[in-house]
């Protein structure tokens, strides 16, 4: 009768030679991560396939510090491990002690890594980014002479503005010279004192994009006095000169937007500025006018011309009031003396004289009232009412003629 085995001999037996096979304890296997997941043990489990197969993938914790990067589905990645068995499943699966990023993915892990250092370095601070001019009268341009990007840059700056000069510089923009080529580019832009600078291509791999990924490209727009605008690729490439840049554009037609003003909107923007201005003024100026004619209406009435003609206004409503009062008071005393003239009539001499009486006054010119005043012979005067007669005391009798 044959041997019979249990299944964990067989298991053990085929372990065994695995474990026997030297390639199968150092193998390097390249493939695409699929069904990635990381346990909260630390362990990295997943599978590596292409085209024609599947193998199942472990990454024990201890080894996961060499990994450098965040697996994800999709990747291609190379392997570097043992395969052998798990007796408890029968299961053969790889164990991997390293993993690396495959073609462009190990130029991406190149990214990340440059991206993490120029960013710890400063180089991608907001403090650093210097504003792009509104209006531009310059734009040099670093790109390609020939090719989607220079054209379009070309168009969208002449059809917004015509007047601004567009300064080409044609870089090289692939492959292992591109890199000094930009840099050359960038540094010859800036000699020559343009207004902005356009660095840029257009779309391809991350291969065909690295030369905007080095260093010494990323270091030459940090460096720049001029205003730089990247435009490396479609929206939805990223490279290193987009985070060092002054302003990143999506693409070269909207690196030449952002760049160039649209002279039509500034033309419009300037006629509603002159509407508004004018509009202003006219109403300022209709304040001040207001205000000038208030003034003036002010100045009229304070003005020492019209204050010297109300004081004369008033002078002569004094002088008529004063006139008026005058003559009132005159045509008063008037009344009033020829009432007194009426009664100094009654009083009067002169009247008596009219009446028939005689006003007799002895030499000195003194009245006589009395007999006793004058002597025989005494001469007088005797006054009547046309004239007056010389006499002579010849006669007195004493005696009271009061009746």
């Amino acid at each position: 009768m044959q041997n019979v085995y249990t299944v964990a001999q067989v298991n053990s037996y085929i372990k065994n030679m695995f474990t026997q096979d030297y390639m199968l304890q150092s193998i390097m296997v390249k493939g695409e991560v699929s069904n990635c997941k990381y346990h909260s043990s630390g362990h990295i489990y997943f599978t590596l396939k292409d085209a024609k197969g599947t193998i199942a993938c472990v990454m024990f914790a201890p080894n996961r510090k060499g990994l450098r990067f965040q697996m994800t589905e999709g990747q291609q990645v190379v392997v570097s491990g043992s395969v052998d068995v798990y007796e408890r499943d029968g299961k053969y699966q790889l164990y991997a002690r390293e993993i690396q990023l495959d073609g462009a993915g190990a130029l991406y892990e190149r990214y990340e890594q440059l991206k993490q250092e120029l960013e710890e370095r400063g180089m991608f601070a907001a403090q650093y980014k210097q504003p792009i001019p509104k209006y531009i009268r310059t734009l040099g341009v670093v790109t390609a002479a020939t090719g989607a990007a220079v054209r379009d840059i070309i168009n969208i700056a002449g059809r917004r503005n015509p007047y601004v000069q567009i300064i080409l510089y044609p870089a090289i923009v692939q492959g292992e010279a591109a890199a000094p080529s930009i840099v050359n580019g960038i540094h010859a832009m800036e000699r020559l004192g343009v207004d902005v600078i356009i660095v840029g291509r257009g779309g391809g791999s991350i291969e065909d994009l690295w030369a905007f990924n080095e260093e010494v490209v990323a270091q030459a727009i940090f460096d720049c006095t001029i205003p730089i605008i990247s435009a490396v690729g479609h929206e939805t490439d990223t490279t290193i000169a987009d985070f060092v840049a002054d302003l990143r554009a999506p693409t070269p037609s909207a690196a030449a937007e952002l760049a160039v003003c649209d002279i039509e909107q500034l033309q419009e923007k300037l006629s509603e500025y002159a509407y508004t201005l004018q509009h202003m003024c006219r109403r300022v100026i209709g304040r001040y006018r207001q205000a000038v004619e208030q003034y003036s209406v002010r100045m009229r009435y304070l003005s020492p011309m019209n204050m010297a003609r109300t004081k004369r206004l008033q002078l002569l409503s004094l002088e008529e009031h004063l006139q008026n009062a005058m003559e009132e008071r005159l045509r008063d005393k008037r009344h009033r003396l020829a009432l007194y003239v009426e009664q100094m009539k009654g009083l009067s001499p002169l009247d008596k004289l009219n009446q028939g009486y005689a006003y007799v006054s002895d030499s000195t010119g003194a009245t006589l009232t009395s007999v006793g005043q004058v002597s025989v012979g005494d001469r007088m005067t005797v006054y009547v009412k046309d004239g007056s007669l010389s006499a002579q005391v010849i006669d007195k009798q004493d005696g009271d003629l009061r009746v």
